[in-house]
């Protein structure tokens, strides 16, 4: 039987007892914390060891916390957040909870409640849209198909699977291991195996003269994305 693996917790704080405070009590309760003391390493933090659920502080040496929440949104991220904050007034947690924030939590805080609120979000997990929009290419994810133009693509089990994937993070590259651990829940398999794949893919999705829709981001891996990269 596998074990779970500890939940990924980013906390973007800057004070550090609040640091050293929610090391421990996060390591105690068996969850796995990581730290960015500002919005630039939050940034690095995010998109390195893409996180369960993220604690994010607002006010930041060198910005808005909402700001890093609204790019994430805005980019396609569902990552639980919950905002922890000294502007803890109706109107600033009407804002967060407005911007993405999947829930707020005023400061100082007690260690108990943190706890139960991280674990409700850990339960409920990222919310999934039912449905994904790329250009003319429409997921839908909850029907488990895929239309181009208005018309079916007929898929694979394993190309809708990577299709998926590449959907649920919208804008934002995914790394071959995060491939070969969900289409095919085995990352020592070869990596080579998922170039293939997104070739089918592809192949199904830019026949002619149609716009790529499935980007190479060296040292990243792939994203689905209307734009090119940086464009």
């Amino acid at each position: 039987m596998s074990v779970a693996s500890p939940a990924r917790i980013l906390v973007v704080e800057d004070e550090e007892d609040i640091v050293r405070f929610l090391d421990k009590a996060l390591a105690e309760s068996g969850m796995q914390p990581t730290f960015a003391r500002n919005l630039k390493e939050a940034r690095e933090e995010w998109e390195k060891n893409r996180p369960d659920l993220v604690l994010l502080d607002l006010m930041l040496p060198d910005g808005d916390g909402l700001d890093l929440l609204r790019e994430k949104r805005n980019g396609g991220s569902h990552t639980p957040v919950v905002v922890l904050s000294a502007r803890g007034g109706l109107a600033d947690r009407v804002t967060g909870l407005d911007q993405g924030a999947d829930d707020y939590l005023p400061k100082p805080f007690s260690v108990e409640e943190l706890l139960a609120r991280i674990r409700a979000q850990l339960r409920r997990g990222p919310e999934i849209p039912a449905s994904v929009k790329c250009g003319a290419l429409e997921i839908d994810l909850f029907a488990r198909r895929a239309l181009l133009d208005g018309r079916l693509l007929f898929l694979s089990t394993t190309e809708f699977r990577l299709l998926e994937l590449l959907a649920n993070h919208i804008s934002q590259p995914v790394s071959k291991a995060q491939i070969l651990e969900y289409v095919w829940d085995d990352p020592e398999r070869d990596p080579n195996v998922v170039e293939v794949y997104v070739n089918y893919l592809r192949n199904k999705l830019e026949r002619g003269n149609a716009p790529r829709l499935i980007h190479t981001v060296r040292g990243k891996g792939y994203m689905l994305q209307s734009e090119p990269p940086g464009a």
